[in-house]
């Protein structure tokens, strides 16, 4: 069969394998988060929050089994090995596309507690997905833009309090809190707009780690820096459906957690570009990781 015919068979039958996957997974969980709901004890919820990453672990085995079977996606990670599922981490990662979830989800399944994304608040409306990632205690925000905070000052820093009302709930149980610190997916159009410094990355956004840090800092024993690369191939979620993405390099970078940037973001002007500083250096040499592995094919 011709790759382009192969492509067309397999990008629908992906779409279809994962969507029939969540639907079928999505009835538990919705159950789950029902009883949760209703008996309001503390034990109680404890026990279904297990439950919850119990079901929402089934949907993560089966997708990762579609990705090696149906897309046959050749996974080359390193600097798992040590990890601890019962540990707190903070994960940070570059977004090029949706695919970076279900790569990320393959990677660290098992190895570290489920990872808990932070989400747009438009996208609780997303059919299906958006009230699944709601029933995970996915932590949902608003983002603002410049623009918008230029005419309506009073809400400024409101994105970031969000951030830090929502780690809260996450003190009793160990997690992994995953941060795109792009805050949006990496297109040509987009990194010409920001004018970018870095070559292969968006400008980084500092406050939501920083607001992390502020609340889970003495539970964090770790922070995950997690490089990943699409060595010469379309980057498109649509892309990786069909089978056109055969290989992903995954590099994860353990971290010790900067005790000395766990202060107040919002008020302290030294604190806050001395942070700044140490996220953009981490971006720095990030860019300067993408070039070497994209280099080695």
């Amino acid at each position: 069969m011709s790759p382009f015919l192969l492509s067309s068979v397999t990008g629908p039958l992906s779409a279809l394998l994962l969507g029939l996957n969540t639907v079928l997974w999505s009835i538990p969980l919705f159950a789950v988060t029902f009883l949760k709901l209703i008996i309001p004890l503390g034990f109680w919820r404890k026990i279904c929050s297990r439950m919850l990453t119990a079901v929402a672990n089934g949907w993560i085995w089966i997708n990762s089994l579609n990705m090696t079977t149906i897309q046959r996606v050749r996974l080359d990670v390193t600097g798992v090995e040590g990890l601890d599922p019962n540990k707190w981490y903070l994960v940070l990662c570059n977004h090029q596309s949706w695919t970076d979830i279900l790569v990320l989800q393959k990677v660290f399944f098992r190895k570290i507690p489920f990872l808990k994304f932070f989400v747009k608040k438009e996208l609780i409306w997303f059919p299906v997905m958006g009230q699944v990632w709601w029933a995970l205690d996915m932590p949902f925000m608003k983002r603002y833009s410049a623009a918008f905070l230029e005419k309506h000052p009073r809400l400024k820093g409101k994105d970031l309090e969000a951030t830090r009302k929502a780690c809260e709930k996450f003190k009793t149980i160990p997690i992994s809190i995953m941060i795109f610190v792009e805050g949006t997916r990496f297109t040509d159009a987009k990194h010409r707009k920001q004018g970018s410094p870095f070559k292969h990355l968006l400008k980084p956004r500092a406050g939501g780690i920083a607001f992390v840090l502020a609340v889970l800092g003495d539970r964090l024993n770790d922070i995950l820096n997690v490089t990943i690369v699409y060595p010469g191939v379309p980057k498109s979620f649509w892309a990786f459906l069909s089978g056109k993405i055969r290989e992903v390099k995954v590099k994860v970078e353990s971290l010790p957690v900067p005790k000395e940037f766990l202060g107040d973001y919002l008020q302290d002007t030294e604190y806050r570009e001395r942070f700044q500083q140490w996220v953009n250096a981490l971006w720095e040499e990030k860019d300067r990781t993408m070039e070497e592995m994209a280099a080695v094919v």
